[in-house]
């Protein structure tokens, strides 16, 4: 079935757990990788010298590593924890996160349609890692396009327990973000237009729009969307879309977000 290779890549970010901890470096087992062990040499444990390693490093700690050497032979892997920056070690974490939840939802499947985790990996499981690059990405595809999950060459009864497991299972990451409009217009009928142009914004292509009433002539526009690029796209086409209809009335319309004066 479609695990992890036998051995990682020289590149790659492992999760690994220290095992022991000597003046010379630290032996870890690595995860993903039935408890291969690896090692890290006390001169990549951490920037500059090292006095005491086990100030950087201690029996019992879960550390991502970068691998710096992969001897397949041997069986010997070596590690460099000085290589691994916060956001690079928070990713990795969450990415095996994930792909362990995946794992499970995949096992979820399986279950429904009477297999095993093992016969679930081999009727789709390695399709769709194939497919998406990851388990977890092909359950996130499964709940933001189910229609890019037709295509796959598992079986209707297989797309279909995914998409139903997905949806259960699988909450979307989103961003957002808000801004205070004021709208005002001394048209006689100024209230219908306010209230036809609100609407018109309101209606986002790409991401969730609300506009909430704070009161006049100011108004919350609030986005929500799967992330910052989209969500800065759609408000300012939510903007522009009140702000036609509003000129069109003679009125105005002034924009001001959270970290303006």
């Amino acid at each position: 079935m479609p695990r992890k290779a036998e051995f990682p890549e020289i590149g790659d970010l492992v999760i690994c757990n220290v095992q022991n901890v000597k003046n010379f470096g630290a032996f870890v087992s690595l995860d993903e990788y039935d408890g291969r062990e690896g090692f890290i040499h006390v001169r990549d444990v951490a920037t500059g010298w090292v006095k005491y390693i086990r100030d950087h490093v201690r029996e019992g700690q879960k550390v991502v590593c970068k691998v710096l050497g992969v001897d397949s032979e041997r069986g010997h892997i070596d590690l460099s924890l000085k290589q691994v920056n916060d956001h690079q070690r928070r990713e990795k974490i969450q990415e095996h996160k994930n792909e362990k939840k995946a794992e499970k939802l995949l096992e979820i499947v399986g279950t429904k349609l009477g297999k095993s985790l093992d016969e679930a990996y081999d009727a789709a499981g390695a399709k769709l890692v194939s497919e998406f690059g990851t388990l977890y990405a092909a359950f996130e595809q499964a709940v933001v396009d189910t229609e890019g999950m037709s295509g796959l060459d598992i079986g209707d009864e297989w797309v279909s327990a995914i998409k139903a497991v997905a949806s259960e299972n699988i909450q979307l990451p989103s961003v957002t973000i808000d801004a205070t409009m004021e709208v005002t217009t001394a048209a006689p009928d100024g209230v219908d237009h306010i209230r036809e142009a609100l609407t018109a914004g309101a209606k986002g292509k790409d991401a969730e729009v609300e506009i909430s009433y704070l009161g006049a002539p100011r108004y919350r526009i609030t986005v929500v969307a799967e992330d910052y690029k989209i969500a800065e796209t759609e408000l300012k086409h939510a903007v522009d879309r009140v702000t036609t209809r509003i000129h069109k009335a003679g009125g105005s319309v002034s924009i001001k977000r959270k970290d303006e004066t």
